[in-house]
């Protein structure tokens, strides 16, 4: 347990300065003698430490060159790419692939929940809806991420599909602080709200094909609003 946990500490450092960007893509890693000096584990250590990050596909060990971070679309760890995500300097192409990931995941969820949502979570939605409204007219922006969160969660439940559940649910975290960084914009609120309005009227409607479509909008607008309101202002 002890050679476990040392191999642990180490693996999550180096990928801690990985996804810093101490290390980029391509880049090389310090070798073992430098990370045994610098965790004061032994050499083996640090070796098992470099096999789980290679494992994972964030390393690649080329004989007689040394060992390369890989990029991140070859990660095989879905938490190594979600604490890339979350956590990482250069993440405009993680931002707009996760908008990809959930309309992928939330137009389909949405158009099984329109055949399966109850009268109740409809009520429940409508709540969810003017909690946002009253959270952005107060200029309130954790109360209307909680809100606007708990509305998508509410929809993914009732398409009652477990695996999309089980799907979303290590998302939360990175959803959570990108719903923070899009919602402090105002314009970006007012079109969310509008495209709520519209969901949950498709999903009143029990018909599959609108609630899919006005989810939809609301991706391709989530994702024009990052890119106009977010992207383009750490790009000037």
């Amino acid at each position: 347990m002890a050679r476990k946990s040392l191999v642990g500490v180490v693996a999550d450092e180096l990928l801690d300065r990985i996804i810093a960007g101490e290390f980029p893509p391509g880049a090389s890693v310090p070798g073992e003698l430098e990370l045994s000096a610098r965790h004061e584990v032994s050499r083996m250590t640090v070796r098992e430490a470099m096999k789980t990050l290679e494992a994972q596909q964030i390393l690649s060990v080329e004989r007689g060159r040394g060992t390369f971070v890989n990029p991140l679309s070859r990660w095989a760890s879905l938490e190594a790419v979600l604490r890339a995500a979350s956590e990482g300097k250069n993440d405009a192409a993680a931002a707009v692939q996760l908008i990809e990931l959930r309309r992928m995941l939330e137009s389909g969820a949405c158009e099984l929940a329109a055949g399966r949502i109850s009268d109740a979570d409809l009520k429940t939605l409508a709540g969810l809806l003017e909690s946002m409204r009253a959270a952005h007219e107060r200029h309130d922006v954790a109360a209307f991420v909680s809100a606007d969160l708990a509305f998508h969660d509410l929809i993914l439940r009732a398409a009652e599909n477990v695996f999309v559940a089980v799907l979303f649910a290590p998302l939360h975290r990175v959803l959570e602080k990108r719903r923070t960084q899009t919602s402090e914009v105002r314009e970006i609120q007012a079109h969310a709200i509008g495209h709520h309005q519209k969901i949950v009227d498709a999903l009143a409607t029990r018909d599959p094909r609108q609630a899919r479509d006005a989810m939809d909008a609301h991706m391709q607008q989530t994702l024009d609003d990052l890119k106009t309101f977010v992207l383009a202002d750490r790009q000037a």
